[in-house]
């Protein structure tokens, strides 16, 4: 197992970048949400190996192919070089939740992907995403879950979460925010 290893877990839609009704299918439909590829770029410079996690059932479906949806991570990756920034590895779940896989989260089944990849055992590793199913993997998998409310639900901040969440989610305003917490402040920053 590596120890020394820094790893962020992060989910896609709606936690890096917009997500609406309809699935993301090409690039062009793709949006960053402000200051998330900063973000992951703060947390690359600080020393973090930034990994993603998300369910694609829209693969499963047959909504996009592969093509696209390699069209669109190619497109997440350029614009985050361009700010300095780099998703070290992906992972995905293509099925749909009636094949009854165990990768599709909130089962652990990307994360033991990541956990085995990396060699690492994934207990206080701060995974971040935008839905309970991310928060409830978190959970299973021993890792600090992490709520992004990135236009959702902006009434919970600094509530009670409902009692489905796991006990020690913490919740942040988007990426940016929860970056913020887990860098600590900037000496930088404190002396100007």
């Amino acid at each position: 197992m590596n120890a020394n290893l820094k790893l962020v877990i992060l989910d896609r839609d709606g936690t890096i970048n917009r997500t609406g009704d309809e699935f993301v299918k090409s690039p062009q439909a793709w949006e960053p949400l402000p200051g998330a590829l900063e973000a992951i770029s703060r947390l690359n410079h600080a020393g973090f190996h930034v990994v993603l996690a998300t369910n694609e059932s829209g693969l499963g479906r047959g909504l996009f192919d592969m093509a696209a949806f390699n069209e669109v991570h190619s497109h997440l990756i350029k614009k985050l070089a361009a700010v300095g920034g780099r998703i070290d590895a992906f992972f995905y779940c293509p099925h749909t939740a009636e094949e009854a896989c165990t990768c599709r989260k909130p089962l652990p089944g990307l994360f033991l992907q990541i956990s085995e990849r990396y060699g690492v055992d994934l207990t206080g590793v701060p995974c971040i995403g935008n839905s309970l199913s991310d928060m409830q993997v978190a959970a299973i998998s021993a890792c600090v879950p992490h709520l992004v409310l990135s236009g959702r639900h902006p009434e919970w901040l600094g509530q009670t979460l409902p009692s489905e969440f796991p006990s020690n989610t913490c919740v942040h305003r988007d990426l940016a925010a929860c970056v913020d917490h887990l860098l600590g402040p900037d000496p930088a920053r404190a002396s100007h």
